[in-house]
């Protein structure tokens, strides 16, 4: 039987010994996404809830707001600028509760209500360098040479950094000298403006902990700092300052009480947000670019760029890492509440996911393609399904099946189970413990007898 025939008759095999079941699968759906682009939300508080998707689309145009209702498109809205983000969260006491679905693209946060935009949220702006505002008045005014304007504007870039400069000075550096007079013509009369953009979302609770609690917007952004919106007025109600540009957050706690914010930072370390702190506290270096972060109980998983997954305390002790067999391309929590279990699942380039409980595989998922986004939860009325989304804009759906058991060490890879049974060592006898007392005792008298045993039996 050749390997094509073999693979064939091992499908079906495959399925039945599979934990989970295809609900649906469709290659063509034309959807390219991120999981953090990603949200299972009962939008109509109806108890039917639907996936909840930020679609990238070319990168340049065609990005929407998609809603699916099991298998089929329910709703769309067209998205402006790409999107880098989705929180799905509740913002007020009303009845029926419906959720807001809150979208961050560029400077802005779009907030849908009833799958319609309902507010716009504009990141405030930044302060301008007084030397660039002045050369570009003299450009205005026409009193300053494009070469002249080049030179200043690559010495103010040089004292402030990129990340100090306006958009339109960025850019005007970038044109070649020929296009450089055509694009101070067309932007010398509009006002100068400096402005962030949004590099990743989360929520936090206000002031209860309940499920159906009003939470508050967290959003990281690319000048290092981190705000905290009011969920009616949306105004800022705190301000925090990194080290490093954040691109991956995890909240616990309420805004009203304490609260914790772990970030893991584009210079490859993670770093500790408090209620009564403005800056970042602790530091974790992690030695290498993160790609995913999942908050697991009281530890925080980390997936990173050289194919290892870490997990550390919220104090910023190494508790394990362990090796995998392939890049990482994504993370998700896996919280099955009916029967307490929490696992990682783990996105790679060879078309697979792991599924890890602590550091132990205990499942594996074979797609088709590579996975770039995942959600886990409920969906429709089946409470454990797994969305994912593939590189090549595919989505795939399954549903953990209901007397699926992970068992630790029970998958192929990880530590063996028996590494993990205790020797049966024998109790001490009393004799076992005088023969050690005495050797204590007399430590010098017995290492000295093989010597002169050996130095008698030499000169004898």
């Amino acid at each position: 039987m050749d390997d094509k025939n073999r693979d064939v008759a091992a499908a079906p095999e495959e399925r039945a010994n599979s934990k989970w079941l295809d609900a649906h699968s469709d290659p063509l759906a034309a959807l390219y996404t991120f999981s953090q682009c990603m949200g299972l939300a009962d939008l109509h508080a109806d108890g039917d809830y639907k996936l909840v998707v930020a679609d990238l689309g070319t990168g340049a145009y065609n990005m929407k707001l998609k809603v699916y209702k099991g298998t089929a498109l329910f709703s769309e809205n067209s998205i402006i600028d790409l999107p880098t983000a989705l929180a799905v969260f509740l913002m007020d006491t009303n009845e029926p509760r419906t959720p807001a679905v809150a979208v961050a693209s560029g400077s802005y946060i779009y907030i849908y209500k009833n799958i319609r935009p309902y507010f716009k949220f504009t990141l405030p702006t930044l302060s301008i360098s007084t030397a660039e505002k002045s050369v570009w008045d003299q450009v205005k005014q026409e009193t300053i040479d494009m070469k002249t304007m080049k030179e200043m504007l690559e010495g103010i870039r040089n004292e402030v950094t990129e990340r100090g400069l306006t958009t339109r000075t960025q850019r005007f550096l970038m044109l070649p000298e020929a296009e450089m007079q055509e694009f101070a013509d067309v932007h010398k009369h509009t006002p100068l403006k400096r402005q962030t953009v949004i590099t990743c979302l989360d929520t936090m609770k206000k002031s209860m902990a309940d499920g159906d609690a009003v939470s508050c917007l967290v959003l990281g952004t690319e000048n290092r700092d981190i705000y905290i919106l009011d969920p009616e007025a949306f105004t800022v109600l705190s301000v925090l300052t990194l080290p490093s540009m954040p691109v991956f957050m995890s909240v616990s706690g309420l805004f009203d009480v304490d609260f914790r914010i772990i970030v893991a930072c584009r210079d490859g370390c993670l770093y500790t947000l408090k209620r009564d702190a403005a800056e970042a506290k602790s530091k974790v270096d992690l030695g290498s670019q993160p790609v995913g972060l999942v908050r697991l109980d009281k530890n925080i998983v980390v997936g990173c760029m050289d194919q290892t997954l870490r997990c550390y305390s919220t104090k910023g002790r190494k508790l394990w890492s362990i090796a995998l067999p392939a890049t990482i391309t994504t993370l998700e929590l896996m919280d099955q509440q009916r029967h307490g279990f929490k696992a990682v699942l783990v996105a790679l380039t060879n078309c697979q996911v792991h599924v890890y409980k602590d550091k132990y595989l205990v499942d594996v998922i074979t797609c088709d393609d590579v996975i770039t986004g995942m959600k886990f939860g409920r969906y429709g009325r089946e409470d454990s399904t797994l969305v994912m989304v593939s590189r090549g804009g595919g989505i795939l759906v399954k549903m953990l099946k209901r007397k699926a058991q992970f068992v630790e060490g029970s998958h192929c890879g990880g530590p063996p189970l028996t590494q993990m049974q205790k020797l049966n060592i024998p109790k001490k006898t009393k004799l076992f413990v005088d023969q050690t007392m005495r050797e204590r005792d007399n430590c010098v008298c017995e290492f000295f007898k093989p010597l002169n045993f050996t130095a008698d039996f030499i000169l004898s």
